[in-house]
């Protein structure tokens, strides 16, 4: 009994966050005028043929091309920022070099620096290498570590673990790529899922990078293919309709979470030894 507040407030703590997820739900089946005349999730009636409609889109491609179009940009990029991350990581954290520090500040300023500010020198970059509307300038600056957040990420993970797993390793014989592969990475290893989420997630949130690199609508990602389908016939829009796609685009992004929480949730609250 003693307990029983505590539970109580969870559960109102939880139900406050969950209600936008409900009321999208919901309202995906609401009429235009339903949407706005009452805060409750619950539709007077469920239509599922508007998950028909938001599928096929009206842009002239299914929203599965959308999905595929995003997973073109999603899987290569995940894995080039986890790499480079990675590597970078362990550099500044297990090796000596010449300007050290001076590339550690230049990297922890980089975390300060507003993304927008980098997008028309990209842009003006990329086009002169012939490279727009291609998913390159969309993945390929990943292997470059650009994200300083995750390096900084990673080396207090690596801080975390001993030295003596290193001499350890290289006593039986593990060179240094060994020692980090086979070794070192399953140590830290919720710091590498928590930045693969970071990562999933912002790429299928991301709607300025794909709107100036990528100009045919075949290539769209998920986020241009929600706004393109805003009044894409010219007659109007269902705003059902654009939350069913809504509905539907999230399901991805729900489910990595899902699956990725514990060790998500590991690495904010455990140490660089919890594997």
């Amino acid at each position: 009994m003693k307990k029983l507040p505590a539970y109580i407030l969870l559960i109102m703590t939880a139900a406050v966050m969950l209600y936008p997820l409900l009321w999208l739900i919901g309202a995906s089946f609401k009429s235009n005028s339903e949407i706005y005349s009452t805060a409750w999730f619950v539709p007077e009636h469920f239509d599922f043929s508007v998950y028909k409609k938001a599928w096929q889109t009206g842009t002239g491609h299914s929203l599965g091309k959308y999905f595929f179009n995003t997973f073109m940009v999603i899987l290569p990029k995940t894995l080039f920022a986890v790499l480079s991350s990675v590597l970078v990581a362990y550099g500044f954290a297990r090796f000596d070099f010449p300007m050290k520090k001076f590339f550690f500040a230049l990297l922890m300023g980089s975390m300060f620096m507003p993304a927008v500010v980098t997008v028309m020198p990209l842009y003006l970059m990329w086009s002169k290498l012939g490279m727009l509307d291609t998913y390159i300038p969309l993945t390929l600056p990943s292997l470059f570590a650009c994200e300083g957040m995750f390096v900084f990420i990673l080396i207090q993970f690596f801080k975390g673990v001993p030295k003596e797993f290193d001499e350890a390793a290289r006593i039986d014989g593990c060179g240094t790529l060994r020692t980090l592969f086979y070794v070192l990475l399953p140590c830290i290893r919720p710091a590498v899922v928590t930045i693969s989420v970071f990562t999933f997630l912002w790429t299928m949130n991301d709607f300025l990078t794909p709107l100036i690199m990528i100009n045919s609508t075949e290539k769209y990602t998920l986020a241009l293919a929600l706004r393109t389908s805003v009044d894409s016939t010219g007659q109007g829009y269902e705003e059902r309709k654009i939350i069913a796609m809504s509905v539907l685009g999230l399901i991805p992004s729900v489910t990595v979470f899902a699956a990725a929480q514990k060790k998500f949730v590991s690495s904010m609250t455990a140490g660089g030894l919890s594997g």
